[in-house]
């Protein structure tokens, strides 16, 4: 047994010096506190990446297909009424929403930019106790009220019976509506009249769009919009107005759900209108995102850059549109995003690392110090030090 135990203490590579050969230095008591202090340092900052994930980051070719881009925005337009202002979205493939309503929500702002109660439609219209049927005649006690379309039905069966309805058959028919006082709906429902209450009066929209996930481009201009041989344009003969002032600031716009560290570089942007009327335009690249959290929950978005151009309608012989477009593209490059914790294995040979870096170089130190004093020290006692 004192054999096996005599071959085992031949192999100690930590060989013990006795404590009467130990030489205690002042410099030596200064090396060890301040590697210690450097140790604990080190060792705290180790340990709270161990306990805090970090984030990879990786860039993948997005090869997902036939998905949809859901678009939230908030958007507020000091002088423009909500009355007027209308949504469209389209896109490359052809798809069109025209004057979107579902999902979209308005609050009409005073000149201060505080929220106006809502009111009932046709306030100050002139009353009118009897509407005008399709054939011509007047609304009687027996009879069921079908308004004419004025030309726009697609069907002899079809009836509008509000000046909504009639703006829409207009509209489905590429027709413009230029005098709404001429149509019995819109006069009894007092149209122009509501339109002409709410100038001076602004909008703050909101609310999400589902589209395809594809370029396109969605807008905010007053009027309903139609094609006219083909061409996008937007029906405001009816509001008889000269110009439209477009001034807006984007409280939210952003392309799909939140994630931690997301930046929208368009969130609290604010453009005022100094021109009579025009086209502000903001040209969108959106990058596709996947963020992972620790738990594994996965969450699919999107991050996105911009740049803004303003049209104004004095530029060029084309007539410009008043209104806010966002044209967007997206890219074919992934990002993701994986939250990851540090393995303890790999927490143990960093702190390991640490301790054993730390003790080698204050050894190094210290050794360079007392042979350094002790060199000093000699050459004084020799007196060959000057």
């Amino acid at each position: 047994m004192d054999a096996i135990m005599n071959k085992i203490r031949s192999l100690d590579a930590y060989p013990k010096i006795n404590e009467d050969f130990y030489s205690r230095t002042f410099s030596g008591g200064v090396i060890t506190l301040v590697s210690s202090i450097v140790m604990l340092l080190l060792f705290f900052s180790e340990l709270r990446l161990y306990l805090n994930a970090v984030t990879e980051t990786k860039l993948l070719v997005d090869t997902s297909r036939g998905e949809t881009l859901r678009i939230n925005f908030d958007v507020t337009f000091p002088a423009l009424p909500c009355s007027i202002l209308s949504v469209d979205a389209m896109d490359i493939s052809g798809e069109q929403h025209l004057d979107v309503k579902h999902d979209i929500f308005k609050k009409r702002l005073d000149s201060q930019g505080n929220v106006i109660e809502s009111r009932q439609d046709g306030i100050g219209a002139p009353k009118i106790d009897k509407p005008l049927q399709r054939h011509g005649g007047r609304l009687e006690h027996n009879e069921t009220y079908c308004g004419s379309c004025y030309g726009a039905e697609s069907s002899d069966e079809d009836c509008c019976n509000n000046c909504e309805e009639v703006r829409e058959a207009y509209r489905k028919k590429g027709w413009a509506l230029s005098n709404p006082d001429l149509i019995d709906q819109c006069k009894r429902e007092g149209f122009l009249q509501r339109i002409k209450e709410e100038e001076g009066e602004g909008c703050n929209i909101y609310g999400f769009l589902e589209v395809n996930k594809v370029a396109g481009n969605f807008h905010f201009a007053p009027g309903k919009s139609f094609h006219q041989s083909g061409v996008h344009v937007h029906d405001i003969l009816a509001f008889q107005r000269d110009s439209f002032n477009i001034s807006h600031k984007i409280n939210k716009l952003a392309f799909g759900e939140h994630f931690p560290g997301v930046v929208n570089p368009l969130d609290g942007v604010r453009w005022t209108q100094e021109t009579p009327s025009g086209m502000y335009q903001y040209f969108i690249k959106v990058v596709p995102t996947v963020y992972t959290d620790v738990s594994g929950h996965t969450i699919q978005s999107n991050q996105f850059s911009v740049t803004e151009h303003f049209r104004s309608s004095e530029q060029g012989r084309l007539q410009t549109l008043p209104g806010v477009f966002f044209f967007y593209d997206l890219s074919p490059i992934k990002v993701t995003f994986t939250e990851e914790h540090v393995s303890f294995l790999h927490f143990l040979t960093n702190v390991c690392a640490i301790v054993g870096g730390v003790f080698t170089v204050s050894g190094i130190i210290d050794a360079f110090i007392y042979h350094g004093q002790r060199a000093i020290k000699k050459k004084i006692e020799i007196g060959k030090f000057s």
